[in-house]
């Protein structure tokens, strides 16, 4: 009996967007030998304006989605999605789940001088004190100041990352966590690292900012190292592409948050 030989398990992330495609990018950088399967929920982006109930629901539906495709780990690269779902997924799910509030919370409490920490994100992040309590589980002596920025995203999605435009939103938002005298910022949504030199530039230097992406990154490497999960072929891995709507906008935009100018190619059109 003949047949096509299974595809060996990928490493599965999911975002209600665009943005998460950072942590991809990321992920990717440190593991380019990993297969990596990557679904953006375009349909019912955003979720940070969403209730708990509807997050969970929704991270519900894109894991269930990307099992049935074969992942051996599961990336919540969604800071809202991580800080209602996770526990949830951890729980129902067979593989891995790693999200991206608890390695910034660790970065962050681990590069604080003075213990005065500022988390910025979406509002569903920031209303959820997700950040706050995973810090406070690590140094509960150190005081976490939250902004939402709502505007950010947007301001990512239409290219607008630099110039005079960004740098007086962020102003906007940022001036209030300046003056509480925070040390360390943590970037609490995946399209923000692509503002890193605005919000640098508000902050200024004495300020460190902590990229959820990077970390993300790190903690996927040390689980699937430690559970001894990693491929062993040294061919690249593949990299595949679903979007629930619009596939088309999903591929150039997300060329720009994998730091390129050509569009995706091979984005798939899913029902999640």
């Amino acid at each position: 009996m003949s047949g096509r030989r299974p595809q060996e398990p990928a490493i599965g992330v999911f975002d209600s967007g665009v943005g998460g495609l950072t942590v991809f990018r990321r992920i990717a950088e440190a593991l380019p030998g990993e297969h990596l399967c990557y679904l953006g929920d375009t349909a019912r982006v955003p979720y940070g304006t969403k209730s708990a109930d509807t997050v969970i629901r929704y991270a519900r539906s894109c894991a269930a989605h990307l099992q049935v495709r074969g992942v051996k780990m599961l990336v919540v690269a969604c800071n809202t999605a991580s800080a209602y779902a996770l526990d949830v997924l951890s729980a129902e799910l067979p593989v891995p789940v790693i999200g991206v509030v608890a390695p910034g919370a660790r970065a962050a409490v681990s590069r604080t001088r003075t213990g005065r920490v500022g988390v910025i994100g979406t509002p569903g992040t920031v209303a959820s004190g997700a950040y706050v309590r995973a810090i406070a589980a690590l140094n509960p002596a150190i005081r976490v100041y939250s902004q939402a920025c709502p505007l950010f995203v947007p301001l990512v999605e239409d290219g607008w990352t630099t110039g005079s435009v960004p740098e007086a939103v962020a102003a906007r938002y940022l001036d209030k966590l300046a003056a509480k005298g925070v040390d360390t910022l943590v970037l609490g949504c995946t399209h923000y690292p692509l503002l890193r030199g605005v919000i640098a530039n508000v902050m200024g230097p004495g300020v460190r900012l902590v990229d959820s992406a990077k970390e993300t990154a790190k903690a996927v490497v040390e689980t699937l190292r430690d559970r001894r999960m990693l491929r062993t072929d040294t061919r690249p891995g593949r990299r595949e592409f679903y979007a629930s709507d619009a596939p088309e906008t999903f591929a150039r935009v997300g060329a720009r948050m994998l730091g390129g100018r050509t569009p995706l190619t091979q984005v798939e059109w899913v029902d999640v």
